[in-house]
């Protein structure tokens, strides 16, 4: 299935995305990139592709304006502001559920993105059914930690030493069903031979489980 190019509004400014539910599916998941990242990631697009493979939906859209990815190069001010990538998120899942009410709604961040997805899912007035971490940021999520409501699944590679800290750090401040699972031998792009795949199969499982969960 070849993925729908959309378009998410915003009051003032859209972001382009692409959309893919499979017939059937058992919900969707959002994706939230890192910093420096956008839609067209290789390692979250491998994961997408994983989740369909699953039947479950995904969604993959820039965080940023274009403008805003000019200015970033430069300044680098945005890639670590998880508030306003929080609010993005928050918007594209109200975008979604508009144009498909009643599934099931998962959120997949990757980097800075991980501590996004967290932010997004303990304001968000519509609920998550899960959420997972791929080498993610989960401590830039702060005071929100404690009010993530969604089964959280922290993916670390065996090797990121000082994220493995960070996210262990994180996970002790999470109240909602959680694990912390590391891939032995992987870095922090999980390039290493086998380390995506492991990664997706995790992510795919935990979303499954818990989308077709009561």
């Amino acid at each position: 299935m070849v993925p729908a190019e959309v378009v998410i509004p915003f009051e003032g400014f859209e972001l382009p995305g692409e959309l893919s539910i499979p017939p059937g599916g058992w919900g969707t998941v959002l994706f939230a990139h890192g910093s420096g990242s956008s839609r067209r990631s290789p390692r979250n697009q491998f994961v997408a592709r994983t989740f369909r493979e699953h039947g479950i939906g995904t969604v993959l859209f820039d965080l940023l304006t274009e403008a805003e990815e000019e200015q970033e190069q430069f300044t680098g001010h945005l890639r670590f502001d998880i508030d306003l990538l929080a609010q993005r998120l928050i918007g594209a899942t109200r975008w979604f559920r508009q144009e498909n009410p009643g599934a099931p709604i998962g959120y997949f961040g990757s980097s800075t993105g991980g501590g996004a997805a967290l932010v997004a899912e303990a304001q968000s007035d519509i609920p998550i059914h899960a959420i997972v971490s791929r080498g993610g940021r989960p401590d830039l999520a702060g005071p929100a930690l404690s009010k993530v409501k969604a089964p959280t699944l922290l993916i670390v590679g065996g090797e990121d030493t000082a994220v493995i800290q960070m996210n262990r750090q994180a996970f002790e401040k999470l109240t909602c069903p959680k694990e912390l699972r590391l891939v032995p031998g992987a870095t922090h792009l999980f390039e290493e031979a086998g380390a995506l795949e492991q990664v997706a199969e995790m992510a795919a499982g935990w979303v499954e489980l818990h989308f077709k969960a009561p």
